[in-house]
């Protein structure tokens, strides 16, 4: 099989993973670009969202019962890892790694095992797309239906006077106190939102494989960091458009481009290894123009 034809046959099951990883992306970029504060929780409440749902949806729930679990204990992770970061003293990226690790233990609590099937159950894809499930395409349109929801929903939240708020303390904690803005309340909620976002791509997930696994979150922060800055350097981010639609674009295109890497016979296990470089390589040419002039 050449190459063409390895590529078309992954070409809309990377679509699927593309706008699935949307949400960590987005995840990533509000702690990263909003909020100026470096935080690892994405990784740990995207594991614990799939966790959530997978238990949940044993116990008998509706799906989309699940996936609302999901994102609520996905908002509690990100508050924790804020309030660890805000008043006990602990810089983000620790008080994130804290919370990550200690979530590993609590996923086997959550799911009585390191892993849950969900073989036997319906999921969002079986109710709005038959009992199969769908097909890749229509799994992908549905997925990117629920990406624009969030974007949607976001934006308009973004342009109330409390996500204005939030913006003006990411660009400026002394300012914003300054002007009366408890800073506090707002640093919880942007990690908050973005630890909601991380749970319901890997409830998504779940869903979607029909299994939830509590390693799902390996790698998870450094594809939604490749993913975010991939989309920056395709659209930009000088609007708060552009800010929000280039996770999305990233992702997409991030995972177009692990589908060529495999097609070209690149194995599985080397994916890490290419996005590692991709990310070192975007984050140091910068530098490295700056220093030749």
């Amino acid at each position: 099989m050449d190459f063409v034809d390895i590529y078309f046959n992954l070409f809309a099951v990377s679509l699927v993973q593309g706008a699935i990883f949307a949400f960590p992306a987005l995840a990533v970029m509000i702690p990263f670009r909003m909020l100026g504060l470096p935080d690892l929780t994405s990784e740990g409440a995207f594991p614990f969202g799939a966790a959530i749902v997978a238990t949940v949806t044993v116990a008998g729930f509706d799906p989309v019962l699940s996936l609302s679990a999901a994102v609520l204990f996905g908002f509690v992770v990100g508050a924790a890892t804020a309030l660890i970061h805000l008043y006990l003293r602990v810089p983000s990226l620790l008080a994130g790694i804290i919370v990550l690790t200690m979530l590993f233990s609590i996923n086997i609590r959550v799911m009585g095992k390191p892993n849950t099937a969900l073989f036997d159950n319906d999921s969002i894809f079986t109710l709005a797309l038959g009992a199969e499930g769908g097909d890749p395409w229509t799994q992908f349109a549905l997925i990117l239906a629920l990406v624009l929801v969030f974007l949607a929903v976001f934006y308009w939240f973004l342009n109330t006077e409390l996500g204005m708020a939030l913006r003006c303390v990411g660009a400026n904690q002394t300012m914003s106190r300054a002007q009366g803005i408890p800073t506090h309340c707002y640093i919880v909620a942007g990690i908050a939102m973005a630890g909601g976002f991380s749970a319901f791509g890997g409830a998504v997930m779940a869903q979607h494989q029909a299994y939830a696994d509590v390693n799902m979150g390996v790698g998870v922060l450094i594809v939604g960091l490749a993913a975010t800055i991939l989309g920056e350097t395709l659209v930009g981010r000088g609007t708060l458009t552009r800010q929000l639609i280039a996770p999305v674009i990233g992702s997409l295109a991030y995972f177009q481009v692990v589908a060529v890497a495999l097609a070209l016979g690149l194995k599985p296990s080397d994916l890490k290894l290419l996005t590692g470089l991709f990310v070192l390589i975007t984050l140091a040419t910068p530098i490295l123009m700056r220093a030749k002039r």
